[in-house]
């Protein structure tokens, strides 16, 4: 058994959750037949989660991030791979 402390980044996780979320409601709007990058803008522009369908609960996975930290997972990604 190996007895090394794991370390572990709470923020890490927090981002991997914020990616995942981004995921499935880009899914489950393209199911839907929507354009899933005009309504996530619509979302995170305004704040109204009428953007966003419930279909397979896209609109209670959104709303549990706050919009500001979307954002800064998106930039952060963003400019990462630049």
């Amino acid at each position: 058994m190996d007895s090394k402390t794991e370390l572990y980044n709470l923020e890490e996780f927090d981002d991997a959750l914020v990616r995942v979320i981004l995921k499935e409601v880009f899914e489950a709007l393209s199911d839907r037949g929507y354009n899933p990058i005009n309504q996530l803008v619509g979302y995170i522009m305004s704040g109204d989660p009428g953007y966003i369908s419930s279909y397979k609960e896209a609109r209670r996975k959104i709303t549990s991030i706050d919009r500001s930290k979307i954002i800064e997972v998106l930039l952060n990604d963003y400019l990462k791979e630049k």
